[in-house]
């Protein structure tokens, strides 16, 4: 299978202390790894305000991560973080070179 680029945007509530989303964001970056991925940097957007509410919330924290994988290493990746609590939005998109 040939590697693709991906870029997965995960935002993070902002409602959990600072090293509880560092730990949120580890995870994540071990998952891309456990399914193949190959990261090549975590890009820390930080607080930004939502385009709309999300569970009564109105910002989160936004992360970047870049990696390199085969095709199916992202839906892997986003069935595991569907269900991580923290995590309020993700979005994981091919892209081309």
């Amino acid at each position: 299978d040939d590697m693709n680029k991906y870029e997965l945007a995960v935002v993070v509530s902002a409602k959990i202390e600072d090293d509880e989303r560092a730990q949120v964001i580890e995870k994540v970056k071990a998952l891309v790894e456990r399914f193949g991925g190959k990261i090549s940097d975590v890009d820390e957007s930080g607080k930004k305000r939502l385009a709309y509410e999300i569970q009564k919330m109105k910002e989160g924290f936004y992360y970047f991560v870049h990696f390199e994988s085969d095709s199916v290493c992202p839906n892997e990746v986003e069935n595991h973080i569907r269900i991580m609590e923290p995590v309020i939005r993700y979005l994981c998109v091919r892209q081309d070179a």
